[in-house]
């Protein structure tokens, strides 16, 4: 299981410490520990995502990961901080995090397109990417941040993308200052091409030496996780729902695997491709109706053109369907009753919403 410094746990604790909010029960449900924490032991990148999700509810803050990424010192980055400082050009400081990255958190991997020559790609390894929000919004920022602060100049990405949905992304725009788009099919942050060759502030060849030899002596006795396939096959679905693509076919392919090859891995760790959608659908469906989204949009998300997953068969019944939906408050339930009939009767998904009352088309906290 990936893990991580814990940048973000730390400035999320300190944010309910000046908030006067005991973060011990917190913690506990996102199988941490403050002891564990405070002596600076490596976490769990996903017990990181969920502690900031929780963290998130109990402040009612919706941007968190904004919030913890906007002035937090960056020379707390540690080694990563003063490899990148210490280059010649940014587009040598960010090859430099592409491969060190990995020490402060390994299932982050930071990777420069370089058909395009100033994009960059964040991309998580081991962790599903469609449990978060909160963490790769505070990557993106952070890292460009740290660009404008190498170069002493404020420069502004062309454009930012996230796979993940966000409803009102005006206060990322406002950060970043450029435009911002969500359900998108990567995460991405792609910059002038010319921005790569811009000249560090700090540049120091001796510095950065011996930074770039600690570095690959601390990439060397860290392990290297495995990458478990279940999760490379939920990163892979997640761009593809709202899209009517999440077919198995067309995942296979994604990973350079033929049908019947995949299907074999499955079967490996006793996995089938229809019960992972459920799961995600499941997944993605609470964190959606925590999101206030319209029971349209919701079923356009996670089953648009899709043929519906084993489990929710038309001939099975709502009641059956939500059975894949367990684990929700009494309020909730009742309120996906909808949005079950929609899924398990329709396979145009959000045209089934025009057909129920216009309340029932609102999913409550």
């Amino acid at each position: 299981m990936p893990t991580s410094i814990g940048l973000a746990v730390h400035l999320a604790l300190g944010v309910l410490e000046r908030r006067d909010i005991d973060p011990a029960p917190l913690l506990v449900r996102s199988g941490l520990s403050l002891a564990a924490v405070d002596s600076h032991k490596r976490i769990k990148v996903i017990a990181a995502i969920d502690f900031l999700e929780r963290v998130a509810r109990v402040l009612d803050n919706d941007c968190l990961g904004l919030t913890l990424a906007a002035d937090f010192d960056l020379r707390e980055l540690g080694m990563l901080y003063y490899v990148a400082a210490s280059s010649e050009r940014l587009g040598d400081a960010l090859k430099r995090l592409d491969r060190y990255e990995r020490i402060a958190n390994e299932a982050l991997d930071l990777r420069i397109v370089k058909s395009s020559g100033g994009s960059v790609e964040l991309l998580y390894h081991g962790v599903p990417r469609h449990i978060d929000r909160h963490l790769m919004e505070s990557f993106a920022v952070a890292l460009v941040r740290l660009c404008r602060h190498l170069l002493g100049r404020k420069i502004v990405p062309l454009s930012v993308s996230f796979m993940h949905h966000r409803a009102d992304g005006r206060k990322i725009q406002q950060l970043l200052g450029c435009e911002v788009s969500f359900d998108a099919h990567v995460d991405e942050i792609n910059f002038d091409a010319s921005v790569m060759d811009l000249p560090l502030l700090g540049y120091d060849p001796y510095l950065n030496d011996l930074m770039v030899k600690s570095c690959d002596e601390a990439i060397a006795a860290r392990a290297s996780s495995a990458n478990a396939f279940r999760t490379e096959v939920e990163n892979t679905i997640r761009p593809l729902l709202p899209h009517g693509e999440a077919q198995a076919r067309t995942v296979a392919q994604k990973l350079n695997l033929s049908e019947r090859t995949f299907a074999r891995r499955l079967a490996a760790e006793g996995l089938s491709f229809g019960e992972i959608l459920d799961q995600m659908r499941r997944d993605l469906a609470l964190r959606y109706l925590e999101q206030n989204l319209r029971a349209s949009d919701i079923t356009w998300r996670l089953v648009s053109n899709n043929p519906a997953p084993s489990a929710t068969r038309a001939d099975a019944g709502p009641e059956r369907a939500l059975q894949n939906f367990g684990g929700l408050s009494s309020q909730k339930l009742s309120s996906l009753k909808a949005l079950a009939l929609i899924v398990v009767t329709s396979s145009a998904g959000a045209e089934g919403c025009r057909t129920l009352p216009s309340e029932t088309c609102f999913l409550p906290n």
